[in-house]
Order: C-alpha cells, then structure tokens, then sequence
C-alpha cells in the first residue's frame, strides 16, 4: 500500500464470507465495512445490509470503493446483488453500467430473511 506524504494509504479490500461482511482495512485497521447475507432462492445472491465508515476515514471514497468491489465480487462469483443497503443501492443507481438491477423477488426474498431473523439488520 503506497501512499505519498500527508494522504491516507488506500485501504486493502478483504471479503470475509464466515463474517458475512466485506473490509476495507488500511495499517491493519478495519476503516469500513459492508455487512451483507447470502441468499440461496430465489437465487443465488449477496444481499449488502449496512455500509460503515469509521467517522474519522468519512469522504475519501471508501464506501464507494466498498460497494464498487461488492458488486466485482457477485460478478466474479455468478450471483445477484439484493441492495437492502441504501447507499449501496444509491451507488447502483448512479453506476448502472456496474450494478446489474435486482428483481423485485429477489429484493422481497431479502427483506423475508431480515424480517425472520432481525439481528442481521
């Protein structure tokens, strides 16, 4: 990770599947963070939650470099994106050539796994 005099270094990227959640770590620091679940049916898909940014990394692109990776990484894997995450959803929207839109279906099939176990909200 390079960074030149007085800029922050570019977070490193970690999908961690056991945690359900995708990292944005910079000097061995988590500086954000999408919580997301995966979803079998209708189809396969990830469904981002939350998106984090510790306070103090706020407005240096991290939350949209999240989001940019999570929608490479469904891509890299076969599978949809259920954005139950406003800003992820916000981000698909500005970025549409990126961010393939979800059926309706497959965002009630999201909602349905939230709604029955509430913790992951």
């Amino acid at each position: 990770m390079s960074e030149s005099p007085g800029e922050r270094p570019v977070p490193e990227l970690i999908d961690d599947r056991a945690a359900d959640m995708l990292r944005a770590v910079a000097e061995d620091e988590v500086v954000g963070y999408i919580q997301y679940l995966v979803l079998e049916a209708p189809e396969a898909a990830l469904a981002p939650v939350h998106t984090i940014v510790d306070p103090g990394h706020e407005g240096h692109g991290i939350a949209s470099a999240l989001a940019a990776e999570f929608y490479a990484l469904a891509d890299r894997e076969g599978v949809a994106v259920a954005p139950l995450c406003p800003y992820v959803a916000q981000w698909a929207e500005r970025h549409p050539d990126r961010a393939a839109p979800a059926s309706e279906e497959l965002l009630e099939a999201a909602r349905v796994k939230v709604a029955e176990d509430p913790s992951l909200w």
